[in-house]
């Protein structure tokens, strides 16, 4: 506090000099940010780095997810596009926490990760992550703590009217004839600050900001089978087996056998004769049900209104109410062209098959049906954040201060999913390219839509329809001591309340209706036709693919030039969904989720914590040093309510057999829960070494918790009828998933720090760190119980647990900024982290389960090597360079993030790889006059893709390919 006392004083001092002497210009556009990013750092007393603006409307990006990108250390996971999720020194989002104005935010995705596209950066003020915690901090954050703030109109203390217009072009939408949205878009936003002041000593602050966005999300996919489910196998390619794999002896799926069990492919599961997998040794391939090509229409509507007042009656106190909303709208048309793969042509498929080192294909051939599919898919997400806070100052040395706050988001998720096939299986083959497959067919037009009457079907789905909620309240006090070393007490105590619900119906997460014509139906090819659209896109994959996506021979192998191209037969979903529904008398409607389902989630997590926080300010050694410590003490219960099939047991009189009997359309309310305390210190310590010379250090134990989505309580019994059962016990068995008793992730957590800086232009400065973590992820066997009418019985369940095992992460963090005298400045950031955390994969990784008793025994032998921490990426770098002169405001900016592990996302248990991937983007300004400023912003500028693999690195899984986006625009401030 004395250093930062000491710096402002200087600057005051050299303010007054200059306004006496010289005219005194002020430092504005990217100039001034990288300044203020500079000096959140320089003066805080943990280990943060930050954005901030003098105005509304002037944080240099289009979302906050992008602002944050900016930030050193930090990255995000792109989704149509644009940054979503953010990590934080190369760790996931499930790691990090998100504080608005110093409140939890919730989110509609079932973790704890936030959607920062949700949130305009034209009416965020401030940025800010938080590497090390403080015990006054909201606990939650592993890795860090995002925080956002909004203006305070009172502090703000000026008056403003500002207004801003972009508009939106993507070259790639540009190709696309969109019926969802036009090829310009926009985003106006208008914002009003204003304070007033009374003769009574009273004053009030307002401030309101308002924002439209209609702009499309142009996205090019291609697409294998996913690893969420039974759709991606590990397929025999043994050529001496033929009753299962590549090389069976009769034409069917690659993982049944032709004499024997279905679904099978490679087994890892441990053969207790040998010790080893039952396939171990044997080659595979990775085959998924499809590979199929995705052309959407897109549209991505926002609405968000931010309002704040601030009331002072007093000189002693001050009182804040602020409210965020935020309505989203994300529409697509998907237009799928489907090759089904599992089918095995006997003769063909096994001896041409080409693979890779890890069992990717890379060549295959043989018959299978091919499919021509839609989906009209849309998202619709809500947030609404209010709150209070309340501030007195109860003395000079004593403040106290209230908060309560209200968070909700809600989201639902509503989708037609459309299909016709062929009527027999062509024959075709596909070669896997630089970077994507090419497929070659035989005689068989793909742009004629009447190749596609065979089994017309559609399903209307209502889907994810969730609700998230947190009610918080916290009372805080801070004392200011005389002493030379202490400063001033600060402590508190905090409760909430976070609730989760995920609506249930027959598809578990949602609803589903289904209309399906026969395979031989006179009305297909009439529907087809009355339904059919030109292909929506030109030039559909091009920066992908190399040439034509589709090749059309006939049996000589000559080139037929019609179905030739990147291009198949489409139609309009909403139509053809509808005329399958009505050519078979059916209503047309969305099916309803319903709380008191078998398939719903509700979770309810109470915290209770308090906190007490000694700063201290003094010198040693000849050097001011200042910081914090304290400790933070956490209680949290979590109650868990699920819904399962209702029973009544029956014994028979004579014998005493036990018999239980399902009590049709009745189901039964469950509940479970779990709880936990734990204690977090923590320490904070910075030294003025020198006038620009900072020395950084700071400990602390933090936490993650589990994600609501997997603290569910889903149970339902299985019944073996053909035994002689004389007690409950003995008759059942259960299945289960989701346990509110998991415990959090926890974690000691180091940092040290070097910091120079020269200038407020330029810094230098290095972190290193150490997480030390206790827990992972283990199937565990416990004992339940389960009241039945009158019984009570006991059975074991398997679920999954947070082990105690232990890993370690190191890092190293690096910042560096500098300004010439030309104009001409740069900024990077740069992370670089290591960790032994190994995450298995639940289906072909290594697993172990525990019993009751506490016995360890592995289940499998994987041939999947396991992940790291989710979201976690070797190397991080941020770079730009700006050239600022004049009214002139120019910069380029690099983002990188090496490949890391994010868990798919409607089975969190299976591998998916985000590839390594590097993003270019300019922006440039100019400012007219001291009301006008135009600008113009060009996002990934180089149409980098989002590339995944499956399972495992290497195993191509997914391509998006997404394009430039260019937005021009000009603002208006008074």
């Amino acid at each position: 506090m004395a250093s930062s006392f000491s710096f402002v004083a200087q600057a005051q001092d050299a303010g007054a000099e200059a306004q006496e002497d010289v005219e005194v210009i002020g430092v504005v556009g990217t100039r001034k940010t990288i300044q203020d990013q500079i000096a959140i750092k320089r003066e805080a007393t943990t280990v943060v780095d930050g954005l901030s603006s003098d105005d509304i409307g002037e944080l240099p990006a289009l979302s906050i997810g992008e602002a944050l990108e900016s930030i050193t250390g930090a990255a995000s996971h792109r989704e149509n596009g644009g940054a979503t999720e953010i990590t934080i020194r190369g760790l996931g989002p499930f790691l990090s926490a998100t504080h608005i104005n110093g409140r939890e935010a919730t989110n509609g995705s079932g973790d704890r990760s936030v959607n920062f596209s949700q949130f305009p950066s034209e009416l965020v003020k401030k940025v800010a992550i938080y590497k090390t915690q403080d015990a006054s901090m909201i606990e939650g954050g592993v890795a860090g703590v995002i925080t956002l703030e909004t203006v305070r109109p009172l502090d703000f203390g000026k008056q403003r009217v500002q207004g801003e217009l972009k508009l939106n072009y993507n070259p790639d939408a540009g190709n696309v004839e969109n019926s969802l949205s036009s090829d310009l878009g926009y985003r106006g936003t208008v914002s009003y600050v204003d304070q007033f002041e009374f003769d009574n000593g009273q004053a009030v602050g307002i401030s309101v900001g308002v924002q439209r966005q209609d702009i499309s999300q142009p996205e090019a996919e291609y697409r294998s089978s996913s690893p969420s489910g039974s759709s991606l196998w590990a397929c025999l390619n043994d050529p001496t087996n033929t009753n299962e794999g590549f090389y069976r002896s009769s034409a069917g799926d690659c993982e049944d056998q032709v004499s024997g069990d279905s679904n099978q492919g490679y087994q890892p599961t441990i053969d207790p004769a040998t010790g080893k997998a039952e396939s171990a040794g044997t080659p595979y391939a990775w085959t998924g049900s499809s590979r199929s090509f995705r052309q959407n229409e897109t549209s991505d509507e926002r609405d968000a209104l931010f309002f704040a007042v601030q009331y002072q009656p007093a000189l002693d106190w001050d009182i804040n109410l602020d409210m965020q909303i935020s309505d989203r709208v994300q529409k697509e048309a998907r237009h799928d062209l489907v090759f089904l793969q599992k089918r095995v042509t006997p003769g063909i498929t096994g001896p041409t098959l080409v693979t890779n080192s890890v069992g990717g294909i890379l060549h295959w051939e043989g018959n299978e049906r091919i499919e021509s599919a839609g989906e009209q898919f849309s998202r619709e997400e809500n947030y609404k954040g209010y709150g209070i806070n309340v501030e007195h100052k109860y003395s000079r040395d004593l403040t106290i201060s209230a908060d309560l706050a209200f968070s909700q988001t809600k989201r639902e998720e509503l989708q037609i999913s459309n299909r016709g096939r062929t009527s027999d299986r062509p024959f075709f083959s596909w070669d896997m390219g630089e970077t994507i497959p090419h497929f070659t067919v035989t005689d068989i037009d793909l742009t004629d839509i009447s190749n596609f009457t065979d089994s017309l079907r559609s399903r209307l789905d209502r889907e994810n329809s969730r609700v998230n909620e947190v009610v918080g309240a916290r009372l805080d006090f801070d004392y200011i001591l005389p002493g030379d070393v202490i400063t001033s007490i600060q402590g508190g105590l905090r409760a909430s309340e976070m609730t989760f619900v995920q609506y249930g119906g027959n598809q578990g997460n949602g609803s589903r209706t289904e209309y399906a014509l026969p395979s031989s139906s006179a009305d297909a090819l009439g529907i087809l036709q009355n339904c059919q659209i030109d292909f929506p896109e030109t030039d559909f994959l091009s920066s992908v693919a190399d040439g034509n996506l589709i090749t059309h021979i006939d049996s000589n192998g000559n080139v037929i030039e019609s179905g030739t191209g990147s291009s198949w037969a489409t139609y309009d979903n909403n139509c053809f969904s509808q005329s399958v529904a009505n050519v078979l008398g059916e209503d047309y409607a969305y099916p309803d989720v319903e709380y008191e389902d078998a398939g719903t989630i509700d979770v309810t997590e109470r915290t209770n914590a308090a906190y007490v926080m000694a700063n201290y300010d003094t010198e040693m050694f000849g050097k001011f040093i200042r910081g914090n410590f304290g400790v933070r003490v956490v209680d949290t219960e979590v109650t868990s309510v699920g819904f399962r099939s209702a029973y009544e047991v029956e014994i028979d009189d004579v014998t005493g057999q036990y018999k239980l009997n399902e009590i049709e359309g009745s189901l039964e309310r469950i509940q479970s829960g779990g709880g936990y305390t734990e204690v977090l210190p923590s320490f904070n310590l910075v030294v003025d070494y020198s006038d620009d010379i900072l020395l950084r250090a700071g400990v602390y134990r933090g936490m993650s918790r589990a994600e609501p989505g997997d603290m569910g309580y889903s149970r339902e019994f299985e019944t073996d009828d053909d035994s002689i059962a004389t007690s409950l016990d003995e008759l059942l068995s259960v299945n289960g998933s989701g346990n509110p008793d998991t415990q959090p992730l926890m974690s000691w957590n180091y940092d040290l720090a070097l910091e120079w800086y020269p200038n407020e232009d330029s810094i230098l400065a290095f972190s290193l760190y150490y997480k030390q973590f206790q827990g992972g992820f283990q199937q565990q066997t416990t004992l339940e119980d389960y009241v039945i009418g009158d019984d009570t019985v006991t059975l074991p369940v398997t679920n999954s647990v947070t082990t105690d095992n232990e890993s370690d992460i190191y890092g190293l963090e690096a910042s560096f900024s500098y300004r010439w005298d030309n104009g001409i400045g740069m900024k990077i950031g740069y992370n670089y982290a290591d960790t032994d955390f190994e995450f298995e994969d639940s289906l072909y990784g290594d697993t172990f389960i525990t019993d009751v008793n506490g016995n360890t025994t592995q289940l499998t032998d994987g041939i999947v090597p396991p992940a790291s921490v989710p979201g976690f990426s070797e190397h991080v770098l941020s770079g730009q360079l700006y050239y600022q002169i004049g009214d002139l405001d120019t910069a380029v900016i690099y983002k990188y993030r090496s490949e890391y592990f994010q868990p798919y996302t409607s089975n969190g248990t299976r591998l998916r790889y985000v590839d390594e991937v590097g993003v270019w983007e300019v922006r440039a300004s100019y400012k007219v006059n001291s009301n006008i400023r135009v600008k113009v912003e060009a996002l990934n500028i180089f149409s980098a893709p989002k590339s995944q693999d499956f399972f495992v690195q290497d195993n191509l899984g997914e391509i998006n390919d997404y394009g430039p986006r260019l937005f021009a625009g000009i603002s208006l401030k008074y």
